[in-house]
């Protein structure tokens, strides 16, 4: 805690108990650990969650969802063998690739943040260091992973490997990150029976795919300007009745949907047509399914996207089918 000394909220006094807010997760999941005893055959242990965290960040630093003092972040910590480092490492390495390509953030890079030998903000011995250094190196030279060397950008207590993803304003933001950590263990007094029946310690590795929660949200809004792939939009379908005759089987259209799994609302108000498939395009919807006279008595669906594109009348079993591989599929298409 010391090492955010600058960020963390002060304590509060209750009952003449001291309450802190933590500004991380780590020794928390280290006392899980620490609560019962490990043998080498109980590792990797890997113990994750969506943990909140708070940072009194100054107030000219705030910025809408990418920079806020309370924030969740999808924290994991590995507790690892040395023999196990490397292919848990590259495991999530793997791990926070699939997360952008699923997110379509193909825009990145990789930066390994090591320390700077002239700063007193870290902590460890350059033994350490020069472990942590040389495992993610070695690890992410096998996975492949093109990466920039930076000094300076490491965690206080070990090096790390940071994913800076660039937006479609070319702005850069540091989001997923894979930390390597042989200080915690050793200032923890952290164990387990190895093989050979005697005590030694484990390596941590910390990994977060997405980071803050909240960044991670405020920049795929950003990112998508709010047109989101079919597979992560709130609502994927407006169902548009043209008349108060059509609302029954504009809800019918609605119910056989959701039971596809699809998020789908149906627009029955007064407002004309064209008015509510212009709703429907500024809240970002990806399709609008238009039903009239027609689509009642041939069991269909007029189909236009957010784009404006008309589909023209589909039958309403394989627009599902069409709509729901592609929810499946996680694509960025409609």
């Amino acid at each position: 805690y010391p090492y955010y000394k600058d960020s963390q909220y002060t304590p509060i006094e209750v009952d003449d108990e001291k309450f802190l807010l933590k500004p991380m997760n780590c020794p928390h999941h280290i006392e899980i650990y620490k609560s019962q005893p490990h043998s080498y055959r109980d590792l990797p242990l890997r113990l994750a969650e969506f943990g909140a965290v708070y940072r009194y960040e100054q107030s000219g630093e705030l910025n809408g969802l990418t920079r806020v003092r309370g924030f969740t972040v999808d924290d994991s910590h590995l507790f690892v063998t040395p023999e196990q480092l490397e292919d848990e490492f590259i495991a999530v390495v793997d791990l926070i690739q699939y997360v952008f390509e699923t997110m379509g953030f193909h825009d990145f890079r990789a930066r390994l943040g090591v320390n700077d030998p002239d700063s007193d903000k870290y902590a460890g011995t350059p033994e350490m260091w020069e472990q942590g250094i040389n495992a993610i190196r070695q690890a992410a030279d096998k996975a492949g992973l093109n990466y920039v060397i930076e000094e300076g950008e490491a965690a206080f207590y070990g090096p790390k490997l940071d994913f800076i993803f660039r937006d479609v304003l070319k702005r850069e933001w540091q989001l997923g990150t894979v930390q390597v950590d042989f200080l915690l263990p050793e200032r923890f007094d952290l164990e387990y029976t190895a093989e050979d029946g005697q005590k030694h310690r484990p390596i941590m590795i910390h990994r977060a795919p997405f980071g803050s929660m909240e960044r991670f949200v405020g920049i795929l809004i950003e990112h998508f300007n709010g047109a989101f792939p079919l597979w992560l939009a709130p609502v994927q379908a407006a169902v548009i009745p043209i008349a108060d005759r059509h609302n029954a089987y504009a809800y019918e259209v609605a119910d056989k949907l959701k039971q596809a799994g699809m998020r789908v609302e149906v627009d029955a108000g007064s407002d004309r047509m064209n008015k509510k498939i212009r709703n429907a395009q500024l809240q970002k919807i990806p399709y609008m399914l238009v039903v009239g006279d027609r689509e009642v008595a041939d069991g269909t669906v007029a189909v236009r996207t957010r784009a404006n594109e008309d589909r023209g009348d589909v039958a309403l079993s394989v627009f599902i089918e069409q709509a729901t591989a592609l929810v499946e599929s996680k694509s960025m298409a409609l």
